[in-house]
């Protein structure tokens, strides 16, 4: 079965302004990187916008409407001091917040085996009540509480790779026993959360925090003795990922040694645990990178070992 990959246009006018890490030329540089001959099986589509009750199953309805109307008519609004939106910010957080929705509907309806979204905004560090670290709507868990409320799915889990800890996605999951987060990230680093100790109502929080200097052996080896038994011993019906690849050794914004074989071999793992437990069905939703060659070999790596895993 193919691998969906759902992108939108308007994730490119997402505009954060000059010299912001998190820029269009992100995405630019993936889509270069899948024009390869090797992505041709890909099933490409476009994202469509999350209604607004979605967003509520995460959010307050308080917060919802609160970016509603902080959307500028032109220049920028801020958030906090990393945070900000465009004109078409809001319309953008919607579609990715959609294209998650949508492919869980591919991978639950039998029309695709995994997904991968490619959009702007990421998610993962957005709480219930509170926008930081680049993000608005927390696209990954808006996605699980989906997959729940449509399809009836039970267990849920989202594995987080990202350099940075997934805080929001810990707050939206922590008194929730069926929903389960696993992240491994660099500590100390923003947001100063995920210490092995945070572990959730039901032990449904996995945190495996890596030092500054870490590499591929330190980040395989928390997957090997932490992340992955954890995982399948809650036994998830859908893994989602919150994929981002800042914790490569190119990325400016962290101090963590990882390359594209790394990302290529936890993929595989996860695959793996899938297969085992919910007939491989994966989604993964982008989050950080933002060195854009190692970004894009990066999730072109991930999209490999996905399409892989799917035949």
């Amino acid at each position: 079965m193919a691998t969906l990959y759902l992108s939108h246009t308007t994730f490119l006018e997402h505009d954060t302004g000059e010299g912001h890490p998190e820029r269009p030329d992100r995405l630019r540089a993936i889509e270069k990187a899948l024009q390869d001959s090797a992505f041709d099986d890909l099933l490409r589509e476009t994202a469509t916008q999350a209604p607004i009750e979605a967003l509520e199953r995460v959010h307050t309805p308080a917060y919802v409407s609160a970016i509603r109307r902080a959307s500028p008519e032109w220049g920028y609004a801020y958030l906090d001091g990393d945070t900000l939106m465009s004109p078409a910010s809001f319309s953008a957080a919607l579609l990715a917040a959609g294209a998650g929705m949508r492919a869980v509907d591919a991978v639950i309806g039998g029309e695709a085996q995994n997904a991968f979204c490619a959009v702007r905004p990421p998610g993962h560090h957005a709480e219930p009540h509170r926008a930081m670290g680049f993000c608005l709507f927390n696209n990954i868990a808006i996605a699980a509480k989906y997959a729940r409320a449509q399809h009836g799915l039970e267990r849920i889990a989202v594995v987080d790779f990202d350099v940075h800890h997934g805080n929001g996605t810990q707050a939206a999951f922590w008194s929730e026993p069926n929903l389960f987060f696993a992240s491994t990230h660099q500590m100390p680093l923003y947001p100063g959360t995920g210490a092995a100790s945070e572990t959730g109502v039901a032990n449904n929080i996995v945190n495996a925090p890596l030092a500054p200097g870490s590499g591929g052996e330190e980040f395989r080896e928390a997957y090997t003795t932490r992340i992955l038994p954890a995982l399948e011993a809650f036994a998830p019906d859908l893994i989602l990922i919150s994929a981002g690849f800042d914790a490569h050794q190119a990325d400016p914004l962290s101090n963590i040694g990882l390359v594209e074989d790394d990302y290529i071999w936890s993929t595989m793992r996860l695959s793996s645990i899938a297969d085992k437990c919910c007939k491989g069905r994966i989604v993964s939703m982008l989050e950080g990178g933002y060195d854009l060659r190692a970004l894009a070999q990066s999730v072109a790596g991930h999209i490999r070992a996905l399409m892989d895993a799917g035949n």
